[in-house]
C-alpha cells in the first residue's frame, strides 16, 4: 500500500454529522485534514473487517488483501465526503462491496473459474493440523463442510452472496445492508430469501451425493 503521504486527500473545512459519535467524528475530521496518524488508526480498526469481507466475497485471500488496499485508498480519497448518515464502519462496508463487485465483474469478463477442490484448498491455505499427524474425523468433516459452504456461496449471484455474507457472517442489520448495497430493505430481504433457499438446496444435494 502506498504511504499515507502519497495519497490524494482533499481538505475538508466543515463536516456535518447526524448520528456519528464524538470520537468517530473527530477521527474522520483528522483524516479529512490529512492526519497520517488518524489514517493509521482508521486502518488498524477496520482492516481486518475489510479483508475478511473480501475473502468471503472473492474466496481468494491474495485477491482480498489486494482489494483491501484499494478500499482504503478509496476511503482516504473520499473521506471528506463522509457526512455521518451511517456509521463509519457501514460506510466502509459500502465502499468494500462496490470494489468487490467491480473485481467480480472483471473476473466474469475473464471467465475465471471460482470452484476449487478440497485438495486445492488445502494446498493453498494449509492444513488445520500438523502435516505429520493424522487428521481427526471431526476436523476433516469441519473442513469439508467449510469448503462446501464456500463453494455454495461462490455459486450464488454476487448480489445474493453479498447480502447473505453481510447478514449471516458479519451480522449487519437490514438497514446497514440496505445502505451498504444501496438498495431498499425490501430488496435486501428478497435477496436473502433467495440466497438461503439456494444454499439449502445446494448443501442438501452435496450431503445426498
Amino acid at each position: 500500500m502506498p504511504s499515507f503521504g502519497e495519497l490524494s486527500v482533499k481538505q475538508a473545512h466543515v463536516v456535518s454529522w447526524s448520528e456519528v459519535g464524538g470520537r468517530e467524528a473527530a477521527l474522520v475530521q483528522r483524516c479529512a485534514t490529512g492526519d497520517e496518524t488518524a489514517f493509521a488508526e482508521l486502518v488498524g480498526e477496520h482492516q481486518r473487517m475489510v479483508v475478511q469481507l473480501a475473502v468471503n466475497l472473492l474466496a481468494d485471500r491474495d485477491e482480498a488483501l489486494d482489494l483491501s488496499q484499494e478500499v482504503f485508498l478509496r476511503v482516504f480519497r473520499t473521506i471528506h465526503r463522509f457526512r455521518g448518515h451511517s456509521s463509519l464502519r457501514t460506510w466502509i462496508y459500502r465502499i468494500a462491496v462496490n470494489q468487490a463487485r467491480n473485481r467480480h465483474r472483471f473476473w466474469q469478463r475473464r471467465h475465471r473459474a471460482d470452484q476449487v477442490s478440497l485438495d486445492e484448498h488445502v494446498a493453498v491455505h494449509g492444513d488445520v493440523v500438523s502435516a505429520g499427524g493424522p487428521m481427526p474425523d471431526r476436523l476433516l468433516a469441519q473442513k469439508e463442510l467449510a469448503v462446501r459452504v464456500q463453494r455454495a456461496l461462490d455459486h450464488l449471484p454476487f448480489d445474493q452472496r453479498t447480502a447473505i455474507v453481510l447478514r449471516e457472517i458479519d451480522g449487519l442489520s437490514y438497514e446497514e445492508i440496505s445502505y451498504s448495497l444501496d438498495v431498499p430493505i425490501g430488496t435486501v430481504k428478497s435477496r436473502l430469501t433467495r440466497a438461503r433457499q439456494a444454499l439449502r438446496l445446494e448443501l442438501g444435494e452435496a450431503r445426498a451425493s
